[in-house]
């Protein structure tokens, strides 16, 4: 109770602030009323409105009056302007200077010394707390020494301190950033935290079913590693204690602490199935009722033009539409919904269309439609329809290019080009488009990329080097890709190396890059890393060792232009939780977000109809021993490939080894011809 009372001051003027704001006059006269009856404390800063502020701290500036100017200006510029925004800080700073020599301008230079000795020691106090981060600045630097100055007036560095022109300047200043500052203020403090409570809530949640969706997946893996394995003992291959261990554990993992799964004897009879039923028990199975149709004609048209905020906003609500769907006929029927009405003007041949926000002024449209079209390439036929607008690839390729590393923006156009690369047609395109010689450079500083950044150019690199083409680029520039490609080696992510080890075991296939290689000492340095590696990373390095010392061929690569057609396995339909990570659109007080600005503003006619799956090839994996011979995309491969360990009697190594020079094993165990 004590606490509440602590802060009973404050919040009673949130509250009042958020009833003036809401127009509710009648009921701040009882609220004042009430409180000055029970004689709660009620801030007399929280009966002046923030505009109302304005003239108030300018007259405390005109009559010097320190301690109400400064009381006025922490109640109603947030901490978030004047400890971040330069402007502010600049500002507060002279404003400081302004009200310690105040006195000096006023008396004369026969000021009370009382009353100055107690302004400057506020000004010095202030200098050894906030004002100390601008120590290091050099407009800022001569003003330190001014509390140790004995006559300021007539000292050749503060003299200008003391001319109206000064104070005049320091005037307008002030008013031009109270102004811009209370008006942007309007919002009240607590509107501020309901909306910033609600986003936390959202984002757990949405944290929370990305998580079920990952378990859902992982059960999937693992039943078909299973099925394989059932299916191994069939042809008389055994079983170890050690692989059933090691697939239970995955299994519950998530359900059990990690130490405690690999402690059970999962060996025993009924262990297993037990835990499976128990796990079973908590996923309640529902019906997954089909999402309202949407009036697309009036969708793309705002999309055009509407206001730039107007087109974030849908462009988030049509993407979160899709990243929380349940997988299944839900989310198949939104996609179909969406390429049915060619949501993107993928089809269209008009100048302004939806894709044309990538070239958007505002760097918010930029990002959302980049996001949006990450979410499609997550999806198989995303990526076909997609595919189906011929410059779509170029314009991704140009923002590529164009935008920040830093911002998310990049990132989504980057994990789009990288899924984009899943299918051959689109690797051909980057290929000839020379992203491999813009990679290369981009991975030359690591440092500079985030985690999701470096795991998405380096597993876009080595799709691009599975094709013969892509390997002709880097025959081109041997020892500039193999340095790149050596200095990742060391990298502490799993996946990156695993990439990296893709894309050194396809190269190496080039009799004049195994040349370069065994010249920069590239196994010795494979020799190195090893040590350090988990078994897995080891077996992956000695298979490029191999393939380093392997018999020398003609440099001729044989063209894989005439390959089968395009064929993407339904494993990497996964969208990954980094498509909703890092909202910047926040909904103000009554704007429609998300489900209810489609469902309020777009509802249409129902026109869902079933959809045909297209069917899909089971078999056998390929071997975990081998680096990744085929395009893989890290939204799948960190959540479904690296986490499932393979039995050894899955399949028999000497197999995989008289056949990997001809022919890929992908995940879904389907063969394929490649170069």
């Amino acid at each position: 109770m004590g606490d509440v009372l602590a802060y009973e001051a404050e919040l009673l003027g949130l509250v009042k602030e958020y009833l003036d704001f809401a127009g509710f006059q009648e009921t701040v006269k009882v609220l004042k009323k009430e409180c000055k009856t029970k004689g709660k404390p009620l801030p007399k800063a929280a009966d002046v409105s923030s505009e109302d502020s304005l003239p108030i701290q300018v007259i405390a500036f005109e009559d010097g009056d320190q301690k109400v100017f400064f009381q006025l200006w922490e109640e109603h510029i947030l901490s978030s302007v004047h400890d971040s925004d330069p402007v502010a800080q600049n500002l507060e700073f002279y404003l400081h200077i302004y009200f310690a020599t105040f006195l000096l301008k006023q008396e004369m230079g026969n000021p009370d010394k009382t009353e100055l000795e107690e302004r400057f020691s506020y000004f010095k106090a202030y200098l050894e707390t906030k004002g100390a981060a601008l120590s290091q600045t050099t407009e800022f630097l001569p003003f330190y020494a001014l509390p140790f100055v004995p006559n300021p007036m007539v000292h050749p560095s503060f003299k200008e301190l003391f001319q109206d022109s000064w104070t005049l300047d320091l005037r307008t200043r002030l008013e031009k950033f109270l102004s811009l500052t209370l008006k942007a203020r309007q919002t009240p403090r607590l509107l501020t935290i309901f909306l910033a409570k609600r986003e936390h809530r959202y984002v757990t949640n949405l944290k929370l079913f990305h998580k079920l969706q990952m378990d859902y997946y992982n059960l999937l893996g693992v039943t078909a590693e299973l099925v394989d394995s059932l299916a191994a003992t069939v042809t008389g291959k055994m079983i170890t204690p050690e692989y059933l261990q090691s697939v239970c554990a995955c299994l519950f993992s998530n359900h059990l602490k990690r130490s405690v799964a690999h402690n059970i004897d999962f060996t025993r009879p009924g262990t297993a199935s037990t835990l499976l039923r128990a796990s079973l028990a908590t996923m309640k199975v529902q019906d997954v009722p089909l999402l309202p149709s949407l009036d697309y004609e009036k969708l793309k048209k705002d999309l055009i033009t509407g206001s730039d905020r107007l087109k974030a906003l849908l462009l988030q609500a049509l993407r979160w539409r899709l990243t929380t769907s349940y997988p299944g006929e839900q989310r198949d029927t939104i996609m179909q919904a969406y390429i049915s009405n060619d949501l993107l003007d993928c089809h269209s041949n008009c100048q302004r269309s939806v894709l044309q926000l990538l070239y958007s002024k505002s760097e918010v449209v930029r990002q959302y439609m980049a996001r949006l079209i990450n979410a499609f390439a997550s999806l198989i036929e995303g990526r076909a329809y997609l595919s189906q607008n011929p410059t779509l690839l170029q314009m991704l390729e140009d923002r590529l290019k164009a935008e920040d590393k830093d911002s998310l923006t990049w990132e989504n156009v980057l994990g789009a080009l990288q899924k984009f690369s899943l299918r051959r047609t689109l690797q051909s395109a980057m290929i000839k488009d020379g992203l491999i010689f813009w990679l290369v450079d981009v991975l030359i500083d690591p440092d500079c990329l985030s985690e999701y950044n470096l795991e998405y150019c380096a597993a876009l690199l080595m799709n691009l080097c599975l094709r013969s083409a892509g390997k002709k680029i880097c025959a081109s520039i041997p020892n500039h890709m193999l340095r790149v490609l050596s200095s990742l080696l060391d990298h502490e992510n799993p996946k990156v190396q695993s990439y990296v080890n893709g894309a050194l075991y396809s190269i190496l296939a080039i009799p004049s890059v195994r040349e370069e290689a065994k010249e920069m000492g590239m196994e010795e340095i494979l020799r190195c890393f090893i040590k350090e590696r988990n078994e897995e990373m080891v077996r992956q390095m000695e298979f490029v060792i191999k393939q380093l010392n392997s018999e020398p061929f003609n440099d001729n690569i044989v063209s894989d232009d005439d390959d089968e057609e395009e064929y993407e396995e339904e494993d990497s339909n996964i969208l990954e939780p980094d498509l909703d990570k890092d909202e910047v659109l926040v909904p103000q007080l009554g704007e429609l977000s998300g489900e209810k600005l489609l469902t309020t503003e777009y509802l249409g006619i129902m026109t869902h109809t079933p959809k045909t799956k297209k069917k899909q090839f089971a078999g056998v994996h390929q071997s975990m021993d081998e680096p990744l011979q085929r395009p893989v995309t890290p939204g799948y491969h960190r959540t479904a490939y690296l986490i499932l360990p393979l039995s050894k009697s899955a399949l028999p190594l000497s197999f995989i080894m008289n056949n990997f020079k001809k022919k890929e094993w992908n995940i879904a165990g389907r063969e394929r011809s490649i170069g």
